[in-house]
């Protein structure tokens, strides 16, 4: 389970109305954030997301629940990101390599789980606790 956000763009001042909403990405706990890259209109890693999360004239972000962020509340929950490094080996598997192999993931960093890089889905890690994810996902 987590949350998915989205950036909001050429929302008009007076009814509301824009184009369909952007999938920034997920945050699910103790995972790194799963960041939407869109390699083809050259949103490639965090940094060129960074100026559509500040363009607050025309864009808006907002989280699959409707709460509004600000640029720096999003950019914070991609960046600031960190899970108890004492976890005890989810239930249900023998051991974390287990868990890890089942889940098509790895360690990260600051305590986090991330996704183990395909070249399909997941293309890659960010400098940080984010992975660049493509495709449909949720």
């Amino acid at each position: 389970m987590g949350t998915n956000f989205y950036l909001h763009r050429n929302v008009c001042g007076h009814c509301g109305r824009g184009d369909p909403p952007k999938h920034i990405g997920k945050s699910s706990g103790g995972w790194a954030f799963s960041l939407h890259v869109y390699p083809e209109e050259g949103i490639r890693d965090l940094n060129d997301w960074i100026p559509l999360f500040e363009d607050v004239k025309d864009n808006a972000i907002k989280n699959e629940y409707g709460e509004k962020l600000t640029a720096s509340e999003m950019q914070a929950e991609i960046t600031d990101r960190s899970w108890k490094t004492d976890v005890k080996i989810p239930y249900g598997y023998v051991d974390w390599e287990e868990f890890h192999r089942k889940n098509c993931s790895e360690p990260g960093p600051c305590g986090l789980t991330r996704a183990k890089i395909d070249g399909q889905r997941v293309i890659g890690h960010g400098d940080g606790t984010w992975d660049l994810m493509v495709g449909e996902f949720s």
